[in-house]
């Protein structure tokens, strides 16, 4: 099962459509993860054309994303279970990575992916523990050296997880 996670897209404030680099990948994706900040449930319409779509909600979305998605979310894919939060919050003195595995704290998960920081993150814990996944952005790479999303492959009850990175978000 391949798995296209995302998150950020500031859609359409930091582009006006999704990047084609992106858009070959949502072409073979079994299931779409967003980790919030879409700002327009449009981009939700969009992406759900590709493939089932699920999200959460971000510091930048509104009412009727926050009501369509809330703020965390479990999912189970062939057995893995998965943590979706954005992250925002109380992150000044904890950092948003352990704000959001603080989100799920005693709960058994393969991976927790979140966003937020626009920073890519990859970390596989020790045994037993999650997966740490943040795709990056696909559209607002800040002060990142490119753009990126993120890809899992499950098979045999396990993730595999690696970003897509590129420099030009229309190409």
């Amino acid at each position: 099962m391949k798995i296209v996670v995302l998150s950020d897209t500031h859609m359409p404030r930091m582009n006006k459509k999704l990047p084609e680099r992106l858009v070959r990948e949502l072409k073979g994706a079994d299931a779409i993860l967003h980790a919030g900040d879409w700002t327009r449930l449009s981009v939700y319409e969009e992406l759900a054309a590709y493939a089932p779509t699920y999200g959460v909600a971000g510091n930048n979305d509104g009412e009727e994303i926050v009501r369509k998605f809330g703020l965390n979310k479990l999912l189970t894919f062939e057995g893995c279970r998965i943590g979706i939060v954005h992250g925002h919050g109380s992150v000044k003195r904890t950092g948003t990575e352990a704000h959001a595995i603080a989100a799920f704290k005693g709960v058994p998960l393969e991976a927790i992916v979140y966003g937020h920081s626009h920073i890519p993150v990859l970390k596989q814990g020790a045994e037993g523990s999650p997966l740490i996944f943040n795709p990056g952005s696909p559209t607002d790479k800040r002060k990142q050296a490119q753009y990126s999303f993120g890809i899992f492959r499950i098979s045999d009850g396990s993730i595999k997880a690696r970003h897509v990175f590129y420099a030009n978000k229309n190409g």
